[in-house]
């Protein structure tokens, strides 16, 4: 363990960081949080910073001081985050905290409603209701209260038969590229009205959860399916992207209707939706890697919902999912500082890490309960490439893919004939050995070669596909690698050099 152990209210904004540890216990909560907090918290500003490093980096310059700070609605998920680790401990520290940031961010937005974008306010409407909640201060539920009125007001029936807009400045989609309506501007206002309700004892409130709801479930999701947007003249037009966050969200509004209600159709909605993130959306059971920016704050707000899911309808099925995540991020900290990276599955690299991806690493660890469990997650041994991370090469045309037949999970990848380009499997072993892995491919065009490294060593340079009849006819050819304790990166690649130039689409790495 450790040499600093923090227990309840011993936490300051400058302790020493904990002794690396492979292993999931309360103390380790204890030290992922007071890391995060040392590292972003300005308790001068009573603001997060958006970088490790205090710096403004272009990939996300938004926000306070042009970015010095984070943005609007990252504040609301570190808020979150703050409030997690009070739930857990009962500090007085982390209480004190959530006053503190209250103050600094409306320091900073004077006025929160210049903010055009209903899914920021949405976010801080619901922090406002848990903050409520967590302290009973009625500031709180007054905000809460005034922002989820705001953001109500542009529910609107004349296009797409409901939903709230994502923007109050841009409702028609004939003249603004901005109309649309999000599974993210509405599943949480979902949760905010059934936090009203309960609040005020007001059942108008439930009535408009029912409504929204009820608009989410005919427009936005389709069988297992939870979609990102509608847009478009007339009828509109479903986006059916793929984030956890839009799982996450519609997840946690059909537990609270399921919990206002006792009807048991919101509990399967949410059960389902769990069901699909964790069979479609994970790496070996662990939730993938989405991107860098927004995206890594997409799993965290998946995995708070699903846990109250497991928490507030009893579904303890998820228990050991959570916890195996929760032991992921914590075995991939950076053990310089004790931050987690936007990717669970691989170590956190030395460059400076977002706020928001150390958040969801520091929270998940707040809300799972400690399971005492020592050493790596292997998990399944099964690999979606479509999940993996891919090494692109501009107009290369490699793509994630839906439209053949006969693939597993989500898709697979496509499009790949590109020197340069690779498909990287972050895979962790509890012990080292020589494992046989294989790939799931096709190889409609004929014979193609790739080289598979390991840990940056080449141990096939011109392994064979041997072609298939068409794009729907799936095979498979395996390697025999060796592999460390910990963690590994099996590269799939294609270089000119070492393989022939034949498209290939490739659906599963497993045999782990």
């Amino acid at each position: 363990m450790g040499k600093h152990k923090l227990g309840h209210g011993a936490i300051s904004y400058g302790l020493g960081r904990s002794e690396p540890c492979i292993c999931l216990h309360a103390s380790n909560a204890d030290a992922a949080m007071t890391s995060f907090v040392n590292t972003f918290y300005d308790s001068t500003a009573k603001y997060f910073y958006t970088n490790s490093d205090h710096t403004i980096q272009s990939a996300h310059a938004y926000g306070p001081n042009a970015g010095l700070y984070t943005d609007f609605w990252w504040e609301a998920q570190l808020w979150e985050t703050v409030m997690d680790a009070y739930q857990r401990t009962g500090s007085s520290t982390y209480r004190t905290m959530i006053d503190d940031i209250y103050t600094g961010f409306n320091a900073k937005y004077t006025n929160m409603t210049d903010n055009q974008y209903n899914d920021d306010l949405g976010w801080w409407a619901l922090a406002c209701l848990r903050a409520y909640e967590l302290t009973g201060t009625v500031e709180y539920l007054n905000r809460g209260s005034f922002l989820f009125d705001h953001v109500y007001a542009s529910w609107d029936t004349s296009s797409y038969g409901g939903g709230i807009w994502w923007r109050a400045d841009a409702q028609n989609p004939a003249t603004s590229a901005n109309a649309q309506k999000n599974m993210a501007t509405n599943a949480p206002m979902v949760m905010t009205a059934i936090k009203l309700k309960n609040a005020y004892n007001n059942a108008s409130y439930l009535t408009k959860a029912q409504q929204i709801y009820s608009w989410l479930q005919t427009k936005l999701v389709s069988g297992s399916k939870v979609n990102d947007h509608m847009e478009g003249t007339g009828a509109g037009i479903v986006k059916d992207w793929d984030f956890t966050y839009n799982y996450g969200t519609y997840l946690g509004a059909a537990t609270a209707l399921y919990m206002a209600t006792g009807t048991a159709s919101y509990l399967t909605d949410a059960n389902n939706a769990a069901t699909y993130v964790i069979n479609k959306m994970t790496s070996a059971t662990s939730l993938m890697y989405e991107g860098e920016n927004d995206a890594p704050g997409f799993k965290m707000i998946f995995a708070r919902n699903l846990n109250q899911l497991r928490i507030q309808a009893s579904q303890s099925q998820y228990l050991n999912f959570l916890q195996q995540n929760a032991t992921q991020a914590w075995n991939h900290r950076r053990t310089s500082d004790g931050i987690i990276g936007s990717d669970w599955t691989a170590p956190t690299g030395s460059g400076y890490v977002q706020s928001l991806a150390a958040a969801a690493g520091a929270s998940i660890l707040q809300f799972v309960p400690a399971d005492s469990y020592t050493g790596n997650i292997a998990g399944n041994g099964v690999y979606e490439a479509e999940n993996a991370r891919s090494t692109l090469v501009s107009g290369s045309g490699m793509i994630n893919e839906s439209t053949q037949t006969g693939f597993n999970g989500r898709g697979y990848v496509a499009g790949w004939n590109t020197s340069g380009t690779s498909i990287d499997f972050y895979v962790n072993q509890n012990t080292a050995g020589t494992k046989t892995i294989t790939f799931r491919y096709a190889a409609g065009a004929g014979n193609a070669s790739r080289y598979v490294n390991v840990n940056g060593v080449d141990v096939a340079t011109n392994l064979t596909f041997t072609g298939t009849s068409n794009w729907s006819t799936w095979n498979t050819v395996s390697v025999t690698v060796s592999l460390a304790a910990g963690s590994n990166t099996i590269r799939l690649g294609f270089a000119s050099s070492k393989g022939n130039a034949n498209y290939l689409n490739v659906d599963q790495l497993y045999g782990l």
